[in-house]
């Protein structure tokens, strides 16, 4: 073991180097001097421009600058868990490749870092957005208030023994840290706030629709829900589940009405549903941008998004044997 090593610093990503280079320029930065810290890229499959990228900027951390790979795709939680069991340091700090941390964010952890090994660090995840953002930099911007994300947390590596690490049935980058967390509730292991350790996550641009998109990692809100059923409903449970199941059966009422001729209850069903959906526009358009094409891509995705977030909460509920609604 390396003994001037205190901290290690793992990343997983997948082929999005012009990301991971800005993440790399920011630790490298870091005013913690480099023979104390060493950051440990791991690819979820092999990975030709970041492999590139690591070796071309290994010299900037004094070789300290790792790069490892997955054969197969497997996702973030396999990826951190082969990053922090290939670390030969006592703490290992976590976040993501389109994360920039702060130049002080090693030297606050080490500075609370007052030796023992059962301990955790959580820190600020700070994400810039428009004073009107689009409805995805909106839902990206509730990170800030997340108890515990992989973005900004570090723990020792005696307790990422004792939970056993990330598990890797998390195939997406979706509940993995809740898990985590959760793990570590339960164990009753401390989770210590640094307010001045910050990461800024600045919001990615993404494609048109991509709330739909979005809806497939709810699959893995039945895995989280089947392990913590009790900390689930406490800390994530949503009532937005009940409008959507609403706007469900009324879908499939309007359907039935159409089908046998029943034109008053069609005609009931439709008026309601389109209030209901009518709502859920507004919520999704609340405090963001009213330009044209952001309020069609809302109208549009918000048609669709509740039945395909339920269609993949029974198909999360169905792959990991639990009752979930």
């Amino acid at each position: 073991m390396d003994m001037m090593k205190k901290i290690s610093v793992v990343i997983p990503t997948y082929k999005r180097p012009q990301l991971l280079i800005k993440c790399l320029h920011a630790l490298h930065q870091q005013v913690l001097e480099k023979k104390y810290y060493e950051v440990i890229v791991v690819s979820d499959g092999f990975d030709a421009a970041t492999k590139k990228l690591v070796h071309e900027m290994q010299h900037l951390f004094q070789d300290h600058l790792v790069y490892l790979h997955h054969e197969v795709r497997k996702g973030p939680a396999a990826a951190r868990n082969l990053g922090w069991l290939f670390s030969s340091s006592p703490l290992i700090a976590f976040t993501d490749d389109d994360c920039i941390p702060d130049e002080r964010w090693l030297l606050e952890i080490l500075t609370h870092h007052d030796g023992k090994s059962d301990l955790v660090y959580s820190g600020t995840v700070i994400v810039p957005t428009a004073r009107k953002p689009t409805d995805y930099e909106k839902n990206t911007a509730q990170l800030e208030q997340a108890e515990f994300i992989t973005a900004n947390c570090a723990c020792t590596k005696k307790v990422l023994y004792q939970v056993g690490g990330f598990d890797e049935r998390y195939k997406m980058a979706w509940r993995e840290d809740s898990d985590l967390h959760f793990k570590l509730l339960q164990q009753r292991i401390p989770i210590i706030k640094l307010p001045k350790a910050v990461v800024i996550h600045p919001v990615r641009r993404a494609k048109w629709g991509v709330s739909v998109k979005e809806q497939k990692k709810g699959i893995y809100n039945a895995l989280l829900f089947k392990k913590f059923p009790t900390l689930y409903r406490s800390k994530i449970a949503s009532r937005t589940s009940l409008l959507y199941y609403t706007l469900l059966v009324l879908l499939l009422i309007m359907i039935y009405s159409t089908i046998v001729r029943m034109p008053l209850l069609q005609w009931y069903s439709t008026i309601f549903w389109v209030c209901l959906t009518m709502a859920f526009i507004m919520l999704r358009l609340r405090g963001t941008r009213r330009s044209l094409g952001h309020v069609t891509e809302i109208v549009v995705t918000s048609i669709v998004i509740p039945y395909l977030s339920i269609f993949w909460k029974i198909y999360g509920a169905i792959k990991f044997r639990v009752f979930m609604i």
